[in-house]
């Protein structure tokens, strides 16, 4: 071959942080080395990858066209690297999860997976849908969990399990004893939400569809915690994923709360991959956990 791997670490790592000193050293080489190893990539097949500008370096409309291709070579080749030295399917993961997902169910997943005889590494970042979907895009996470809608022609989209949102307030709320919420009940509530660009935040607009602009939301927060503790201490109330409001009602710190019939709070959990993302063992493992989970 014309190339090595080494090569395509540097042109994957170059085209990550658009800087070659940065790149070199994310590989442990020297800027040198680095930028000699793009240079001789290049002219093996006269081709151009990044456009130089000064010391910045912007993947070209080439670069972007190969970066999935090599992404999935280098991908294919460290699996392999791992069934080799370790005699193990399942490798390090990078995984990424929205909010609700990775506070609630993703830690218990990772344990999981990480009892496995080789031990292999899991780093989660944890993050809004639209944040996790585009490190999936770049390449930057192997897999996403999300609570989102998703339109992203580069991504697959793979339905994981259900979820719905619940109302909610606190015991000494005037509406915590209250058998169904009209409207009228949801126009006149100070709200506690969710902010926006969160999957969350996205199912509780789509629930409230015709009533938005007459909400009064008092505070847009991005944790689910502060959001329960903001409700606990009676400021107004919220709406979140069952998922993590049910160790609170079991308490009796929080308590549900009924929308009329017609307000829909439903929602599904799911995967995201690249379309071009070689899927590994590891992979499928994950995925494989995640549906087991009660």
């Amino acid at each position: 071959m014309k190339y090595s791997f080494r090569q395509l670490e540097v042109f994957l790592a170059a085209s990550h942080y658009q800087n070659i000193t940065r790149a070199a050293e994310s590989l442990a080489m020297s800027q040198s080395a680095a930028s000699s190893a793009l240079k001789e990539l290049e002219n093996q097949f006269d081709i151009q990858l990044f456009d130089r500008v000064g010391k910045r370096l912007q993947l070209n409309e080439l670069g972007r066209l190969y970066r999935p291709k090599v992404e999935s070579l280098l991908a294919q080749a460290n699996e392999l690297e791992q069934a080799f030295s370790k005699h193990t399917e399942a490798g390090a993961l990078k995984v990424g999860a929205t909010l609700t997902i990775g506070n609630y169910l993703a830690v218990g997943v990772m344990a999981q997976y990480m009892e496995s005889a080789s031990r292999p590494r899991v780093s989660l970042e944890v993050a809004n849908t639209s944040t996790i979907a585009r490190r999936v895009s770049d390449f930057e996470l192997d897999i996403g969990l999300i609570e989102g809608e998703l339109q992203a022609p580069e991504l697959e989209v793979i339905p994981w399990r259900h979820d719905e949102l619940i109302i909610f307030c606190s015991p000494q709320h005037p509406l915590a004893n209250k058998q169904g919420l009209t409207d009228e009940d949801l126009k006149s509530a100070t709200w506690i939400a969710r902010e926006p660009g969160s999957g969350t935040r996205q199912t509780f607009e789509r629930g409230m569809h015709g009533l938005l602009p007459d909400l009064n939301i008092l505070l847009e927060l991005e944790h689910t915690e502060a959001i329960k503790r903001a409700v606990e201490a009676n400021l107004g109330i919220g709406c979140l994923s069952r998922v993590c409001l049910q160790d609170a009602f079991n308490r009796g710190s929080l308590v549900p709360l009924r929308a009329a019939a017609h307000r829909r709070f439903d929602r599904q959990f799911y995967f995201i991959l690249h379309k071009q993302k070689y899927r590994s063992a590891g992979i499928d493992r994950w995925m494989e956990l995640c549906r087991d989970l009660p």
